[in-house]
């Protein structure tokens, strides 16, 4: 797959606990969008933040809310035009509040590696 330039970024801020299926919501989101091929997505877990219902989440350890994932797709406009619909459709089935958002951005480089191994490279690459 080959993205350059102009793509879209889906983001779907919705709570750790929202299950569907017995699975974590944002687990079956991004297991659902390989399915599907998009470019890539990523779950990662915020630090502080409100939403619909104002009340203030956060990761700090006095409060112990982990309810704080936010998920990211990325591809361009018809591939996330045609994922959106299946999102919705997951929330919905879910019976969870959220809050999705697609913005335009800039792909400058996507590429596989081509080094499989994981270990850090044997020499420094000069500038």
């Amino acid at each position: 797959m080959h993205i350059d330039g102009d793509a879209r970024l889906l983001r779907v801020i919705i709570g750790e606990a929202d299950c569907i299926n017995g699975r974590c919501l944002y687990e079956s989101l991004i297991r659902e969008a390989r399915k599907e091929g998009l470019a890539g997505a990523t779950a990662w877990h915020g630090e502080m933040g409100f939403g619909a219902s104002s009340r203030i989440r956060t990761s700090m350890v006095l409060d112990l809310s982990n309810d704080l994932p936010v998920v990211e797709f990325v591809d361009i406009e018809e591939r996330i035009s045609a994922f959106l619909p299946i999102v919705e459709r997951y929330l919905e089935a879910a019976g969870c509040g959220g809050l999705i958002t697609i913005e335009t951005i800039q792909v400058h480089r996507y590429f596989h590696a081509t080094n499989v191994s994981h270990s850090e490279p044997s020499e420094k690459i000069s500038e």
